[in-house]
């Protein structure tokens, strides 16, 4: 059994989903509201319909400054290395409105050389639950402390930090 994540729609308005191929987690649950991008078309290929989907990498995105409402990071920032979840966040803040929100949901990864980290989650939808497990090999390590660090350097302010068993949640907003 994983780390239980309960979602349910309280999310308005447009909605950048950062690493949403795969699973789709936001996509399943917010439909047409999401564009999801990910730097793998084959992930992209295995999300389920219903938004839209672009290959794209999260560390130098094409839109516009302040295009969307509400930026997420589903298990995506543990697939990068420090700078590129940098980078990464201040793009996200970037294409973000003014008084946009960026929610982040991720785990501390204590190790992952050269054993593999693996994050093993129960996710509850409305109507649908989803076994997955998310599994990276990298040299950085990652905390809910740092993450928060790169959100408040890339300009953004705390709404909400939560963590649990070794995963987290973040909230934050656009100024």
């Amino acid at each position: 059994m994983g780390m239980k994540i309960e979602l349910v729609q309280e999310i308005e308005g447009s909605i950048l989903d950062i690493g949403g191929g795969g699973e789709g987690i936001l996509g399943r649950l917010y439909g047409s509201q999401v564009t999801a991008i990910d730097n793998c078309q084959e992930e992209l290929d295995e999300a389920p319909g219903g938004y839209e989907k672009m290959l794209m990498d999260g560390t130098a995105l094409t839109f516009e400054d302040n295009r969307f409402c509400n930026v997420t990071f589903f298990y995506t920032l543990m697939y990068m290395q420090r700078e590129e979840q940098r980078q990464a966040l201040r793009e996200a803040a970037r294409v973000l409105r003014p008084g946009g929100r960026l929610y982040i949901w991720d785990a501390e990864i204590l190790s992952a050389y050269p054993e593999p980290f693996c994050a093993e989650l129960d996710i509850s939808l409305p109507g649908e639950q989803i076994h997955t497990t998310y599994g990276v090999v990298k040299m950085d390590t990652q905390d809910r402390a740092s993450i928060e660090e790169m959100c408040v350097a890339a300009g953004l302010l705390a709404v909400d930090t939560r963590a649990q068993a070794g995963h987290f949640y973040l909230h934050f907003r656009k100024k």
